[in-house]
């Protein structure tokens, strides 16, 4: 192993690389809060024994799995599965050890307290997918990825096999680099939106606490909220929001996830009505317009688009 002083070494196989190994070197990268390789550690990609054997950390190779150890690799006889018979990849594997850790060190401090929630969303998630498609099987059965998928838009960062960037002993490596940048990125834009998420919803639950009414959420930011709404069962039917144009929107709520039905819709003497038309229908001097298919209207201020929400809750 190698000296505790010295730059750590990192070692995963040589050859073609696959979204498993692309995305473990980052998770690792992440949580131990390393930078670029040769800058403040050593990436090693090898299937020499001795070189393998000599690596602080190995993942997808050494046909050995024993996080103790550090050692994360998922080809060997008996090596582990999910709970669900699922086999792992080494993106699983080391996501099990340092997943909570790559998510912490995305969030900002303050946000920390998401991290082991974001980690295990996404082990359940991006991290099972990646699993799944390296091993080709799921829980459900055989898997395959598809020319848009996750798993061969990392592979397609392998050199062309004319490439001269596949020949001699680096092969690969700086397209490796690439291809885990590229991972990295995946999981920030990931991990950033699932935080704003998590913030969203405690704004949604405090301003539903503070409302008037039970059934009119109203918020001073735009944000997502109709995912709160479902998690925590609330009895809202619109929602009043700010929309970038000054307006102020007047949302209704789906009756489940992807719906594009109304618990509630707008009432329908107002579908498709604009400006003086719209007011002098629904009686709201501000009112803007209600969509034909009477699933969002807006006004120009906040007290006009709560009060088209009251009538609408009280229009028959």
């Amino acid at each position: 192993m190698a000296e505790e002083s010295a730059r750590p070494v990192l070692a995963t196989h040589s050859g073609k690389f696959h979204c498993d190994d692309v995305f473990a070197y980052a998770v690792l990268r992440l949580a131990l809060g390393l930078r670029a390789a040769e800058e403040d550690h050593v990436l090693v990609r090898t299937r020499k024994p001795e070189a393998i054997q000599a690596a602080d950390i190995v993942w997808d190779v050494g046909t050995v799995y024993d996080a103790a150890a550090k050692r994360f690799d998922h080809h060997q006889r008996g090596a582990p599965e999910r709970p669900d018979g699922t086999p792992f990849s080494s993106a699983g594997l080391v996501w099990q050890e340092y997943g909570v850790a790559a998510v912490a060190a995305m969030l900002p401090e303050e946000a920390r307290g998401f991290a082991e929630g974001i980690a295990a969303e996404l082990d359940g998630s991006l991290i099972l997918r990646i699993d799944e498609v390296d091993n080709g099987v799921s829980a459900s059965g055989p898997v395959r990825d598809d020319n848009l998928g996750l798993a061969a838009l990392a592979g397609d960062f392998n050199p062309t096999w004319d490439s001269p960037e596949a020949e001699g002993p680096d092969a690969g490596n700086a397209a490796f680099v690439a291809a885990s940048a590229f991972a990295e990125g995946i999981l920030r834009r990931r991990v950033e939106g699932m935080r704003a998420r998590r913030a969203a919803e405690a704004i949604v639950l405090a301003a539903h606490r503070a409302g008037a009414d039970p059934q009119i959420l109203v918020l001073d930011r735009g944000m997502p909220w109709k995912s709160a709404v479902f998690a925590h069962e609330l009895p809202v039917l619109f929602c009043v929001s700010p929309a970038s144009n000054g307006n102020w929107m007047l949302d209704t709520m789906p009756p489940e996830p992807g719906s594009f039905a109304q618990r509630m819709p707008l009432p329908a003497d107002w579908a498709g009505l604009q400006g003086e038309e719209l007011a002098a229908r629904c009686g709201v001097a501000d009112a803007v317009f209600v969509h034909l298919r009477r699933f969002v209207g807006a006004a120009r201020t906040r007290e006009g688009a709560v009060e088209m929400a009251r009538r609408a809750l009280a229009t028959p």
